[in-house]
């Protein structure tokens, strides 16, 4: 018996993720799915709807800085809203390819399109009281502001949305 044919796929380096996060199947269009924080108070899902496109910049950590630069145009971006309701709030699409960022060349910035809101916010209870993303950088890692998003939690948020088209 012949072992079926796999796509190649090509090395991303791992953001702390489980599930094969940090592979990049090598298609014509592949797309990865992240988690990006945000004060609702600095910049909301409702910001980002009525400008319908922003620019990602201001993160300073580098593990979230790598997930940035694993970013590529159509990838998707569950937007969660920290400090104080701590909920994935809305999906946004990347709409540029990772740059540096003009004012401080170290860090990397990449725009950011809005999608969609969620009906309803899944609430970071919701999720750890699912018990499906214990080793999830969400979950482990409260400070860290962007990051990529396990595969499970992806097909967890379709069956929970099959209207958002995630």
């Amino acid at each position: 018996m012949k072992a079926p044919i796999l796509p190649r796929r090509e090395w991303q380096p791992p953001v702390s993720c489980s599930g094969g996060c940090g592979w990049r199947t090598m298609k014509s269009n592949p797309m990865n799915y992240f988690l990006a924080k945000t004060e609702p108070g600095t910049y909301s899902i409702a910001d980002l709807e009525r400008e319908r496109r922003t620019v990602w910049d201001g993160v300073k950590n580098p593990q979230a800085l790598r997930a940035i630069r694993e970013m590529r145009p159509a990838d998707r971006v569950f937007m969660y809203h920290s400090g104080g309701e701590s909920a994935v709030v809305g999906l946004a699409k990347v709409a540029s390819e990772p740059r540096p960022d003009p004012k401080n060349p170290k860090l990397t910035i990449i725009d950011l399109e809005f999608l969609t809101r969620l009906e309803t916010p899944v609430t970071l209870h919701e999720i750890k009281e699912s018990g499906l993303f214990k080793d999830w950088a969400l979950v482990r890692q409260g400070r860290l502001s962007t990051m990529s998003a396990p595969e499970a939690f992806v097909g967890w948020m379709r069956k929970r949305y099959p209207k958002a088209k995630i």
